[in-house]
């Protein structure tokens, strides 16, 4: 029977910047990559939606098809199964010798949960775990984890002022003796094996660390777009307002030590500015956030998350419904859902306001709102999501007590002439600012003008905007005095 060693793929569907492929080459032992898609991701969750949905499954699927390319380039062929972790490694188990497991840390509870099953099923392994996931690695940071700081702003100020530095991104082995395969290969499941309906439209974004890398290079380089992240990073509707490399990012497509190492070549060779350091700035809340699932573990997940109090949200499946939609009845938040769920994907932007008005406008219970966002994004990564959800439902780390949007006005701020309200909802196309923005305001010689009708052709508001605020900050801060 042969002998090999197994990189093990998860969060991390790349081959540069990858400790664990470099230590499985070094080894002198024949190498074999391992991807498996576990049905458990592909499962409903309890409040009746599916776990990982068609976009961000699409995009795994591709990413690991370019994976299995990446690896073919240089040696090592991919194992690829839809099936438990723990079985494919059993199978493995029973024809080769499997001497050693290289693997990138994952700190959910989940993903550990996985992983100890597997090293259940070998238990003569060695195991080899390294981190990957974050610009700082952990043991650089200038204090230990039960010490971050409770603000990103300290936790900011503390890295730049010790001066911490980034390791080096670390380049892929160029030959490396891959393992003979005594069973097929594999290919990635369907979306219908899956369990998932083939999409309606074609992909937004295409996975693969060779389209990340054109993504990044082409942002940076070809486009410019860099010099004036800061001033378009809000914006809802253009591609290039924003950099777009979370999908990447969040799939382990893309290092962001790599990211890092552009923003400085583009500031050496073109310009340095508040643009370039804004992006490094979001990098740094990427690590922030993933340390605070470092330090606190489940709470993340708890309905009153890093605070000690128990906040009563409230259940109302209609609400929740139309949200999911984009049925509220106010265009920011509906054309923001509707965005998400056919592409998979909504700005930064719309993000915190989708979520404030979810709880802080419905008062509905964060977690379901994260949930929905873990389904549907394609650029879905724990920490973040369930961090940025914590943050805004104000049981996370902010110091304000009670931060909400006001959609409207957001809007206006925003998207001062409708047209992301427009594309997204085409009901409303030919009604002009500022109706676009509370067309609840609209009579009916504005309805029959504009060619919509409230309560027919675009909802009623399901809430009253500014008196469920209110209630909700009376009931909030309420909680809060019991801290």
């Amino acid at each position: 029977m042969d002998t090999c060693v197994i990189v093990w793929f998860r969060k991390d569907l790349r081959v540069h910047d990858h400790q664990p492929l470099i230590r499985a080459a070094k080894s002198s032992l024949p190498v074999l990559g391992v991807y498996s898609f576990d049905p458990d991701e592909y499962s409903d969750t309890a409040y009746g939606f599916t776990k990982t949905d068609l976009h961000r499954a699409q995009f795994i699927r591709e990413s690991v098809t370019d994976l299995r390319d990446t690896l073919s380039d240089i040696g090592v062929p991919l194992l690829i199964r839809h099936e438990h972790p723990a079985n494919t490694f059993a199978s493995i188990r029973k024809e080769m010798n499997i001497e050693s497991v290289f693997l990138h840390e994952e700190i959910g509870s989940e993903e550990q949960q996985v992983e100890q099953a597997v090293r259940s099923e070998l238990p003569g392994t060695t195991f080899v775990v390294d981190h990957g996931h974050n610009l700082y690695h952990p043991d650089d940071l200038p204090f230990d984890i039960q010490d971050l700081p409770d603000t990103f702003s300290q936790f900011r100020k503390k890295i730049e002022k010790n001066g911490t530095m980034v390791r080096p991104s670390l380049h892929p082995p160029k030959h490396v003796q891959g393992a003979d395969l005594p069973f097929n290969p594999g290919e990635p499941p369907s979306l219908s094996e899956l369990g998932l309906e083939e999409p309606e439209r074609e992909p937004r974004y295409r996975g693969g660390s060779s389209n990340a890398r054109q993504r990044l290079m082409g942002y940076v380089f070809e486009k410019d777009r860099l010099r004036m992240y800061k001033e378009t990073r809000n914006g809802m509707l253009k591609e290039d307002d924003s950099s777009k490399f979370s999908p990447w990012l969040a799939n382990g497509c893309l290092s962001p030590k790599i990211v890092y190492e552009q923003i400085l070549k583009y500031e050496a060779e073109r310009v340095k500015n508040k643009s370039t350091y804004m992006l490094y700035f979001e990098l740094l809340w990427r690590d922030y956030f993933h340390l605070v699932h470092r330090k606190h573990g489940n709470r993340i997940f708890f309905p009153s998350g890093l605070r000690d109090v128990e906040v009563p949200w409230n259940y109302n499946k209609a609400h929740a419904e139309a949200w999911r939609e984009g049925k509220t009845g106010y265009p920011l938040v509906d054309a923001a859902m509707r965005e998400l769920k056919e592409t998979g994907f909504t700005s930064n932007r719309a993000r915190q306001n989708v979520a404030s008005f979810f709880t802080k406008n419905l008062g509905l219970d964060w977690r379901e709102g994260a949930a929905w966002f873990e389904s549907q994004l394609v650029d879905h990564d724990v920490a973040s999501n369930y961090g940025n959800w914590l943050y805004i439902a104000g049981v996370g780390n902010d110091a304000v007590q009670f931060r909400a949007f006001n959609v409207e006005k957001q809007a206006k701020d925003y998207d001062p002439e409708g047209a992301y309200l427009r594309y997204w909802l085409p009901e409303l196309k030919n009604v002009p600012a500022p109706w676009i923005f509370n067309p609840r305001e609209m009579g009916m010689v504005e309805q029959e003008q504009y060619d919509v009708i409230l309560g027919e052709d675009y909802p009623l508001p399901i809430v009253d905007l500014l008196a469920a605020m209110q209630e909700r900050k009376s009931v909030f801060l309420d909680a809060m005095q019991n801290e």
